[in-house]
């Protein structure tokens, strides 16, 4: 404890990750919508993450599939696009204006600016002309509902025209218009991700035009989008907001005093909550388990992970480029990782002794929850977009 702060320690943080994450028996949700408003933003780059999240977090995970879709595609209460870190998530509809204006806008300038730049230095037609074709093809969007880049070129020809990128580099490349400006309308919040080409588990979208949204302040979204995000993940650190919204450190420390926020000690160093919420927290009535997805929000949610994720695991359950792979939890903190064979079994193994006391218990807890995921997937079978040491191996 420090200045008279009080202290939260490791097993108060699990205790809250487990009731707010909803991962907890009891704290587990009824419909993906109360899943992702609960965590505020669940990760986006490789879909299959977005199903099983959700699926470890339902009371009822047998229809997950149909009830995300049907959220995502035709509700459209929950909306894939780019947020923090420019990173793709899938967001609460209701939270697209916040997310746009605290961490959008400024990554959309850089990206338009590039593309100009990039366009001008190989001789590509100017800024007007692509002003033209984005208009054009927004409203060929409009009237087609939902399109792939190639569908769309279909009525803006021009979407295909090429240029190269990197001249001379290393890095040298022919970029299609369509590629490059779909994605920099995606940041802009002008277009979002529609139905993929395939299954629940394909990275090849359909693009679909961005609900409606008012602009806010961006001081203001920043707070809200803290506020919001340390209502589930507090007490974390000022590094942690910082990693986790990508956002520089003076717009972190302007948000926290907008908001109010509390500090706390932690093992760590100093972190924060929201105002009123450094009481104690009690755990869980009951132990826990859970198998969540690689990427998934909670094993991604903290820059500093020791307090639920020990060093020792890393190397199994990461990739060079610190993506999380599939992981194992028991009551709080990370206890191995699993993956799934090509007959559609769910494969573990703990890398974590837990001593004669709790391995029993964990392993009845981990195989009802293995088999809870073997049903509802069904026939699916899924591949981590970034697989990891430990999920290569199961998976053999």
């Amino acid at each position: 404890m420090s200045g008279g702060l009080r202290y939260v320690g490791v097993a108060e943080r699990r205790a809250r990750l487990g009731l707010r994450h909803r991962l907890a028996g009891a704290a587990r949700a009824a419909g993906p919508v109360e899943v992702a408003e609960s965590l505020v933003a669940l990760h986006g780059t490789d879909p299959a993450t977005v199903y099983l999240a959700i699926g470890a977090r339902l009371t009822e995970s047998a229809k997950t599939i149909a009830r995300t879709e049907r959220a995502l595609y035709e509700d459209r209460a929950l909306v894939r696009m780019h947020g923090m870190r420019h990173t793709v998530f899938v967001f609460p509809t209701g939270l697209t204006a916040v997310v746009h204006a605290s961490t959008g806008l400024a990554v959309a300038a850089r990206e338009r600016a590039t593309l100009v730049k990039q366009m001008a230095a190989a001789g590509a037609p100017d800024a007007a002309w692509l002003a033209e074709v984005e208009e054009s093809a927004l409203a060929a969007l409009a009237r087609r509902g939902q399109a792939t880049a190639a569908e769309l070129a279909e009525d803006e020809p021009r979407l295909r025209e090429q240029f190269l990128y990197g001249a001379g580099k290393s890095y040298e490349g022919v970029h299609t218009v369509s590629t490059r400006l779909l994605r920099v309308l995606g940041v802009e919040g002008k277009v979002v991700r529609g139905r993929p080409l395939g299954s629940w588990t394909s990275s090849q979208f359909r693009w679909a035009v961005a609900p409606e949204h008012p602009e806010l302040d961006v001081a203001e979204a920043q707070a809200d989008l803290l506020r919001r995000w340390l209502a589930v993940c507090g007490p974390a650190t000022e590094a942690d907001l910082k990693w986790w919204t990508g956002w520089r450190v003076t717009e972190v420390r302007r948000a926290l005093t907008a908001m109010g926020a509390q500090a706390v000690s932690l093992d760590e160093g100093t972190g924060y909550v929201v105002d009123g919420d450094a009481g104690p927290v009690s755990g869980p009535a009951e132990p826990w388990a859970a198998l969540l997805p690689a990427l998934d929000p909670t094993a991604m949610g903290w820059q500093r992970r020791e307090w639920y994720l020990a060093p020792e695991l890393w190397p199994s359950l990461f990739d060079r480029s610190g993506n999380v792979g599939p992981t194992v939890w028991w009551n709080g903190r990370v206890v191995g990782g699993w993956a799934q064979r090509r007959d559609g079994e769910i494969v573990c193994r703990f890398l974590e002794d837990l001593g004669r006391g709790e391995r029993g218990a964990a392993e009845r807890a981990v195989a009802a929850e293995a088999e809870r995921l073997r049903e509802w997937v069904g026939a699916a079978r899924v591949t981590p977009r970034f697989r990891t040491p430990l999920e290569r191996e199961l998976s053999a």
